[in-house]
């Protein structure tokens, strides 16, 4: 497994931002019992766009949950970044939709051997990153294959409403990406989940929702799902049932 650290300018926030990228790589078995092995980047490796929650950073999923070992087991890239307490939304002075959704991607898919194909990539976050998830892949559904949603911050005041967003799919007969929403049900945040679930049931939108006993808003119930979401997903790419041992 790599971990880069990057910290580059950004042409769209116009200042420095912070970037952790897991890369799968060669592991300590492969190297010591494989015939031959070697860094072969010729297939590129589906991504997972990772979102972090509010007061967090770009290192804070890689410090409390172990989604390294789960990307390096399933051979799938996970990329993430710092973005304030900023919603994922474009802000009069920081335009982190626009980074989001134009230039994390391009950089990532320009840098590294990362798929650009839609159906190689997700995203997935916890409370404000979980409504960031829902925020970004319902509005560009033709961007993401899934969208990974826990303890998402919704219906708070100021934010796009994420139903807006999923009534404008339907509106317009696009296909939506998968979606994964799950909470505690100790979680504070947990009737704002339900009435979203309840609106998608309303709609007839296909999708996966768990409440989950014993859970609040914490760290061992998002580093359960983040591994479930990597087990959950449809792939088609070269790694795709590749699991391997780290």
């Amino acid at each position: 497994m790599a971990k880069i650290q990057c910290n580059v300018i950004s042409y769209t926030l116009q200042r420095t931002v912070d970037i952790t990228v897991v890369l799968p790589s060669v592991t300590i078995p492969e190297s010591m019992f494989e015939k031959d092995p070697h860094h072969d980047y010729s297939h590129k490796y589906p991504v997972l766009y990772l979102l972090h929650g509010f007061g967090n950073n770009n290192q804070t999923w890689t410090g409390y949950s172990n989604v390294e070992m789960y990307a390096e087991e399933r051979q799938i890239a996970v990329v993430m970044f710092g973005a304030e307490n900023k919603f994922y939304c474009n802000q009069p002075q920081d335009k982190f939709y626009d980074f989001l959704n134009q230039e994390l991607p391009e950089y990532i898919t320009q840098v590294f051997p990362i798929s650009t194909r839609p159906e190689d990539t997700y995203i997935a976050g916890l409370s404000m990153g979980g409504f960031g998830a829902l925020y970004h892949g319902l509005s560009n559904p033709e961007k993401f294959a899934a969208i990974g949603a826990f303890s998402a911050g919704l219906k708070l005041d100021g934010r796009p409403d994420c139903r807006v967003l999923a009534q404008k799919i339907i509106d317009e007969k696009k296909t939506f990406p998968k979606m994964f929403i799950s909470i505690g049900d100790k979680d504070f945040l947990l009737e704002n989940n339900k009435d979203f679930h309840a609106f998608l049931e309303e709609k007839g939108v296909e999708h996966t929702w768990q409440i989950v006993p014993g859970y609040g808003h914490e760290w061992r119930f998002w580093d359960q799902k983040v591994e479930e979401f990597l087990d959950w997903i449809q792939r088609s790419d070269f790694y795709a049932n590749k699991k391997r041992s780290v």
